[in-house]
């Protein structure tokens, strides 16, 4: 079983955006307190945080490299969390994976395929 579903992705344009989901089977109660977060791995390079959103309040942080551009948010009413993405260039081209964090609990969605052609 995943606990996490990604959907959305593909090919763009430079310049162009993308909106990435990532929707969990996880009951609202359970899944609602956890942090969730997105990251990204470009061929040859190591995986590197994007942008996370936190648990109870919906704060979020991203990395210097996509703010600005990324926006990080979530559906409260089913917990889907979402990447939108803007003014996407050729170093954003990776394949993005979403998580979720409690403690020493931590899941994964599938990775979705994100490139962008210059």
């Amino acid at each position: 079983q995943r606990l996490l579903v990604q959907s959305g992705g593909g090919s763009v344009e430079s310049g162009g955006s993308l909106t990435l989901s990532c929707r969990t089977s996880e009951r609202t109660s359970v899944i609602s307190k956890w942090e969730r977060a997105w990251y990204r791995q470009a061929p040859g390079k190591e995986r590197e945080f994007v942008a996370a959103i936190n648990p109870s309040d919906d704060t979020t942080y991203s990395a210097s490299a996509v703010k600005g551009r990324f926006t990080v948010s979530r559906d409260n009413s089913d917990n889907t969390v979402f990447l939108q993405m803007s003014g996407l260039n050729a170093s954003d081209t990776a394949v993005y994976y979403c998580n979720a964090n409690q403690g020493g609990s931590t899941f994964w969605g599938q990775g979705t395929q994100v490139c962008v052609s210059s």
